[in-house]
């Protein structure tokens, strides 16, 4: 398998790194090359590290709520950097308070986001869908 390329971090001011190593070692795992960014990454950063690495997804973690805030415009910033098309997740903690997660889903789609997932949603579903989306299949070692 050619190995695809993913961009990931932790957007915004959010400093929680664990989930974002915890995703790292599975992306990995699942056979894709990973560019982590770390904590406290800004949209400008995804996209410089996309272009730079000629990404195929750019994967975009928050958890301390404001993922909202943080997200909006991505898409247009990556269509004007070039990357029209760059398939982005975003998942985690991504709003504050407890709200219906498809309407949340709506929102963050209607930002341009090609999947949302929401708070504990393990790495294998994101991976699933990296898979599915990207048109790869499972190297022979991956087990779910």
């Amino acid at each position: 398998m050619e190995k695809k390329t993913l961009v990931m971090g932790v957007i915004g001011a959010d400093v929680h790194a664990v989930g974002n190593k915890i995703l790292y070692h599975a992306f990995t795992g699942a056979g894709f090359n990973c560019v982590n960014l770390g904590v406290m990454v800004s949209q400008e950063e995804y996209i410089n590290a996309a272009i730079e690495a000629n990404a195929d997804a750019i994967v975009v973690s928050s958890l301390y709520g404001h993922g909202e805030l943080d997200c909006r415009g991505m898409r247009e910033k990556c269509n004007e950097a070039g990357l029209e098309g760059i398939l982005l997740y975003v998942g985690g903690n991504i709003v504050v308070g407890k709200q219906v997660f498809d309407e949340v889903e709506k929102r963050f789609k209607a930002m341009g986001f090609d999947r949302v997932f929401g708070p504990g949603t393990p790495p294998e579903t994101t991976i699933e869908a990296l898979y599915e989306d990207l048109n790869v299949q499972p190297p022979e070692e991956y087990e779910e």
